[in-house]
């Protein structure tokens, strides 16, 4: 088959990622349709951050709105519920290019991630045909299975003090794309709940960014939306953030209006 018969599927947070530049997701909670890809890319987003590790999707909606954000050049992440999820690999078939895992403590959960996610030298996942990403093409795995590895993300996130201790041995494991710094649990398991410009949590942002450099692999950071402290992450390193949840970027939008409507009719209130 020729090359030009293969349709383009670069995955556009690696693409950004690798020329240096920084790769944002929209946490994804509320929506249930793929209007939210669209506002993704209308925002300035480069990926939408699934969260079915804190919210309830079926798999149905899942792969509507995959489809939805690769149909306008945004990637499609899902945060899942563990390593061990189960429907981690009929997700990936059915659209979605990268896999969020929370909770990862040790290099062999890390090796679980990858052999979920990627296929055969680096991983185990099974091999099908007919994938979205090729726009349902009949691609020979010789072709296929190359560009999909190379474009299927797994972002490995350590937030817990174990994981810490094991981060550079983390992002040593061959096929792990983004080590990334979740803070809000990190800082949990600290002891230290909500403490995000806590001394110890710039250290543990600090030692991940540079266990993932070390290794060939890119950083990112979650939970804290700081934007002084990001612009450190960023400097050191960071290419990988999500920014809100749609959930509280409508709180704070909404919140914003109404607050001015009720000072404007303050204002204009007689007497």
């Amino acid at each position: 088959m020729a090359d030009d018969a293969i349709p383009d599927i670069a995955n556009p947070v690696r693409r950004r990622m690798e020329a240096g530049e920084l790769a944002l997701g929209l946490i994804v909670r509320l929506a249930r349709s793929g209007d939210i890809a669209r506002i993704a890319r209308a925002t300035g987003h480069d990926f939408l951050f699934i969260d079915v590790q804190h919210a309830i999707f079926s798999l149905e909606t899942i792969g509507h709105i995959a489809q939805a954000a690769l149909g306008c050049g945004v990637a499609p992440l899902v945060r899942a519920r563990s390593v061990r999820d189960p429907d981690i690999p009929v997700m990936l078939d059915c659209g979605v290019t990268g896999i969020v895992f929370p909770d990862i403590n040790t290099a062999e959960d890390a090796r679980l991630a990858v052999r979920t996610c990627k296929f055969a030298p680096i991983g185990r996942r099974s091999v099908t045909t007919g994938h979205p990403l090729f726009d349902y093409r009949a691609i020979p795995p010789s072709r296929a299975i190359p560009l999909l590895n190379a474009n299927t993300l797994v972002v490995c996130m350590i937030e817990s003090r174990e994981g810490l201790a094991n981060a550079e041995a983390i992002a040593a494991v061959e096929g792990v794309d983004v080590v990334q710094a979740a803070l809000t649990d990190l800082l949990a398991d600290m002891g230290k709940p909500g403490a995000y410009g806590d001394s110890e949590a710039m250290a543990a942002v600090s030692r991940i960014t540079k266990a993932a450099l070390a290794h060939g692999k890119f950083a990112g950071v979650g939970g804290d939306n700081e934007l002084t402290r990001q612009r450190i992450f960023i400097r050191d390193g960071v290419r990988f953030i999500s920014t809100q949840s749609d959930a509280a970027l409508l709180m704070a939008a909404a919140s914003q209006v109404t607050a001015g409507l009720r000072d404007a009719a303050r204002d204009t209130s007689p007497g």
